[in-house]
């Protein structure tokens, strides 16, 4: 059995918040849990290219936006899922964070961060 407390992890800066990889690759689950905090007024290009990822929204708000242009409102109690590795852009509003509860498949590592730039998607 896995027991763990936020408060016993030290979180990972991914660029535009934190990341607190509550399970891990280490732990032999084949998925990763995380608690994401997304900083306010931020907009990030993600995609994850060898994993596939679920979030589901705890607090806040803000959207995420397809490479096409599609907007999904994200509010509390929204899950949203990458089910294709697609590339997005996750924002948070203006005027709050967003906190998700992610889930990777496969595992992460945990080291794992972005590497956030206007040239395009950040990946791992």
């Amino acid at each position: 059995m896995i027991v763990r407390s936020i408060s016993d992890i030290a979180p990972v800066e991914w660029g535009n918040g934190t990341s607190h990889r509550l399970l891990t690759e280490t732990d032999g689950m084949g998925f990763t849990v995380c608690e994401t905090l997304v900083r306010k007024g931020t907009s990030s290009a993600l995609q994850y290219r060898r994993h596939l990822e679920a979030c589901y929204c705890i607090s806040g708000s803000g959207e995420v936006v397809t490479t096409d242009g599609a907007r999904f409102k994200i509010t509390e109690g929204t899950i949203y899922a990458l089910d294709k590795n697609d590339a997005h852009h996750l924002v948070a509003s203006d005027y709050e964070d967003l906190r998700l509860i992610s889930v990777f498949s496969p595992a992460l590592r945990g080291d794992e961060k972005h590497t956030l730039s206007p040239d395009g998607f950040s990946q791992y």
